[in-house]
């Protein structure tokens, strides 16, 4: 299922570069809401109805009106940038390829809502993304664009900071809380809610927490007016979204298309289809925490209203696509390991129940499973789902019982795999081999 995903680049080479970015009306946006008033930027953001591409797909312009009014208090913006989920690969391409349009999204969103500061978070393990991001936030320090200087290059008295900040290494990071404790020099365990972040956020202080392909979008919502945006793609989700496709395509990447496109048209016309003209069994929306689709599914729309009646969710837009070989009581076993593995242990249904759904599809594989480990399975997916501080829990639940739903013949077939090999064990009272039927003396 790994591939190597073929990034498609830019139109205007070098655009990560200040003096490019500048050429093609970079910072023109925020020279333009300069003489906005707060609320005028941000009532332009709710009317384009930009929804996080973070993966909850919350309304961007509501949740800034929720931060406190007053430039008199001390606010923060953290820019989500840890991209932990597996099968998403987009934001890193924001920081390679056009670092100055999140530069200028958070310097409007700041002055928006009157932060004092704003901190672009990148996962531990990005660090070549890390040194690029810091290398623009750098230029734009030089140029007065950001910081102190900056009254005397925009002739404001808005004034503004933006900080990298490099991340944990842990999935658990990219959780809001967790990640405000990690910024604070913390552990990244999650925290209760409410307080939400908007009311106490980093260091006590108002905060909120959008993804990088959310700010980056902002300069060009303003840019085309937020009417126009409204009326790209999907009317309930609209805009352009950064799929980031794997698995078994021939083109896999990283496409900037409108919401609204359908999955078979994504997989099939720009991505080049499946190797081998093999049949689609399996494809999972929105990184690995969505519940899947079957490869009867594929005419629906990629946007979050389509996607949720067919029970899974848009997320992170990073599709993973399998192929009629794929085995996928492995793929789900996968999943499960990895989240058993970034739990932080703090909430015991999440630390043990994940604990058990790996073991369980342990068994399955080495023909250990009994007949009541399916529902075993679901079982503990439903005591996890719910009662946990975070999400961690609920998206491993999500995905071993999208699995299981969208196909349980299978895990049912390994399961009857199992009983039929412990019982031919038993007769015959020798030891299998790796094959299952096949006996040694």
């Amino acid at each position: 299922m790994a591939t190597n995903p073929k990034i498609v680049l830019p139109d205007i080479p070098n655009l990560r570069k200040l003096e490019v970015y500048k050429s093609h009306g970079g910072y023109e946006q925020f020279k333009k809401i300069l003489s906005w008033t707060q609320d005028e930027v941000i009532n332009e953001v709710k009317k384009s109805n930009l929804r996080g591409r973070g993966g909850a797909c919350f309304p961007t312009g509501l949740k800034w009106s929720f931060m406190p009014k007053g430039n008199d208090i001390v606010k923060y913006l953290a820019v989500n940038g840890d991209e932990s989920e597996p099968g998403s690969f987009k934001d890193r391409q924001i920081f390679e390829y056009n670092p100055h349009q999140l530069i200028e999204g958070i310097l409007i969103a700041n002055y928006a809502m009157g932060n004092k500061a704003g901190y672009i978070y990148i996962r531990g393990e990005y660090h070549k993304w890390v040194d690029m991001m810091q290398e623009a936030v750098d230029e734009a320090y030089a140029a007065g664009l950001v910081g102190p200087k900056m009254k005397d290059t925009w002739g404001s008295d808005f004034i503004t900071d933006i900080y990298v900040h490099k991340g944990a290494g842990a999935y658990i990071c990219g959780e809001e809380t967790s990640l405000m404790n990690s910024i604070e020099g913390d552990r990244a365990y999650p925290r209760y809610k409410p307080p939400f972040p908007a009311v106490r956020g980093l260091w006590g202080q108002p905060t909120t927490i959008n993804n990088v392909e959310t700010i980056a979008t902002v300069p060009a919502i303003l840019k085309m007016g937020a009417e126009n945006f409204a009326k790209l793609g999907a009317p309930g989700h609209p805009g352009t979204l950064l799929y980031g496709v794997s698995g078994h395509v021939n083109k896999p990447g990283v496409y900037e298309l409108e919401t609204g496109i359908t999955l078979r048209s994504l997989i099939y016309d720009v991505c080049g289809g499946v190797p081998g003209n093999k049949k689609i069994k399996a494809v999972i929306p929105g990184g690995s925490s969505m519940p899947a689709l079957n490869g009867d599914e594929l005419d629906v729309c990629m946007d979050e209203d389509s996607l949720k009646v067919l029970g899974t969710h848009i997320g992170t837009a990073g599709v993973m696509v399998m192929d009629e070989d794929t085995d996928l009581v492995q793929v789900t076993l996968r999943i499960a390991r990895f989240y058993h593995h970034e739990s932080c242990g703090q909430c015991t249904p999440c630390r043990e129940g994940n604990g058990w759904l790996e073991k369980v599809l342990r068994r399955m594989l080495k023909n250990e499973a009994t007949s009541k480990d399916l529902d075993l399975l679901i079982s503990v997916c439903n005591n996890i789902e719910g009662n946990t501080i975070c999400a961690l829990g609920d998206a491993a639940a999500w995905a071993v019982r999208g699995f299981v739903a969208k196909f349980r013949h299978e895990f049912e077939q390994r399961v009857n795999d199992s009983v039929s090999y412990q019982a031919l064990n038993v007769v015959h009272g020798k030891k299998a081999t790796a094959n299952n039927l096949i006996w040694t003396n």
